[in-house]
């Protein structure tokens, strides 16, 4: 069974998150992917620890359990690419590469040979794209950008956290690196779009993925309220500004998630509470009914829901087709039958850590798919591999090649 991306290889010459993961999403579809990094240390992701990934005798080692979440399926390159002869080497891979992803500030790799110009005159075909915080243009295209930032400017954070006037008020990251998972979601997408071309026309082009970009594309309905109807969202803490009831419950034992987001599902949310009645009140009849009496209908709900444990509401609502949920943390994750029944809970065997648990791929392909080869590989753990391969260094070159400090 060939997998999807088979043929495709990919020069990816990113560190950190952004661009990691969608290197990772090309390996994964099976498309060879050789990671670049620099000499002494490799990606920097490698090093932000603690937590460090342990050894099968228990004691840590000096990689971080991070790097391993975004690297598999790839192979390992390190080299020196400010020395001439470094640059000489990656441009011979480049030649025979159908994708080069970077995530360097702006201009950083032209500087060394390594810009779009540079590569798009050795392969004119190859699709060239760039991740960065804020793009190939604009005034803000010289800055560094991280996630944190980006949420800010994007916007994320002016409709995360609690409201002003509540305990705790503020705004609030999200919790996870969001802007630089859209950011590498958006790569993929675009450089995809951008294969498609060559494969027509033989011409590749310059894909320009900015964070801010990718975070505020996801905006969605706080933009498009404010853009239409001149309302800011603003934060509106666990609840939904129009949907109720939207959000967690405290339970006898925890809490549970409701999300009625329509009047045909509050209608078998109000049987199973056991108030049918609430169907025919006007204050509750329709969503808009809903949302203008919150305070009434949650204070009342929240009683209820107060006195049974999770797992009965649970399966009350669910079996009432009322969506209903657990707020899950990672162990509950990793035990989900659901989710191994999905495949998002895997483990490799690997020679130093005697396995690394990582997460599955999302995406599932009934006739490609996804692959699970190689595991997150050691910095430069393939450079006389892939040298030997794309660039005719052999064992001898090699070897005088790492004694002058290029690799």
């Amino acid at each position: 069974m060939a997998d999807a991306l088979a043929g495709i290889r990919v020069l990816d010459f990113t560190r950190v998150v952004a661009g990691p993961f969608a290197g990772q999403m090309f390996g994964d579809l099976g498309a060879d992917v050789i990671k670049v990094e620099r000499r002494g240390g490799g990606d920097d992701i490698r090093q932000s620890g603690p937590p460090w990934m342990r050894n099968s005798d228990g004691s840590e080692s000096d990689q971080s359990t991070y790097v391993q979440g975004m690297n598999r399926n790839k192979r390992s390159l390190t080299v020196d690419f400010t020395n001439p002869a470094g640059v000489e080497l990656l441009h011979k891979i480049a030649s025979k590469c159908d994708v080069f992803i970077e995530n360097f500030r702006t201009g950083t790799l032209a500087k060394y040979g390594l810009g779009y110009e540079d590569i798009r005159r050795i392969n004119p075909a190859i699709v060239y794209c760039s991740i960065t915080g804020f793009g190939q243009t604009g005034p803000y295209s010289d800055r560094s950008g991280y996630d944190y930032l980006i949420q800010a400017m994007g916007g994320a954070m002016s409709v995360t956290g609690v409201p002003d006037g509540e305990p705790g008020a503020g705004p609030m990251r999200i919790g996870l690196p969001v802007s630089d998972i859209l950011g590498g979601m958006n790569a993929m997408v675009g450089i995809l779009a951008a294969l498609r071309h060559a494969e027509r026309t033989g011409i590749g082009q310059h894909v320009d993925i900015a964070l801010l970009d990718a975070q505020i594309s996801a905006l969605m309905n706080p933009m498009m309220t404010w853009l239409n109807a001149g309302i800011e969202t603003g934060r509106t803490g666990n609840k939904s500004p129009n949907a109720v009831p939207y959000g967690p419950y405290k339970t006898a034992d925890g809490f549970v998630l409701l999300a009625t987001s329509n009047d045909r599902e509050f209608l078998r949310l109000a049987e199973v509470v056991g108030h049918p009645e609430w169907g025919a009140d006007p204050r509750f009849q329709r969503s808009a009914d809903r949302v203008a009496n919150r305070r009434e209908l949650e204070a009342t709900l929240t009683a209820i829901i107060a006195a049974r444990p999770s797992a009965d509401w649970i399966a009350a609502f669910n079996a009432a087709k009322v969506s209903c949920g657990p707020i899950n943390r990672m162990a509950d994750i990793e035990a989900d039958p659901h989710v191994n029944a999905r495949d998002m809970m895997i483990a490799m065997p690997h020679p130093a850590y005697g396995a690394v648990k990582l997460v599955g791929s999302p995406l599932k392909l009934s006739e490609t798919p996804v692959q699970y080869r190689k595991l997150p590989p050691l910095p430069g753990e393939q450079s006389r591999e892939i040298l030997r391969e794309l660039a005719d260094v052999d064992d001898a070159a090699f070897d005088a090649l790492v004694a002058a400090e290029i690799l």
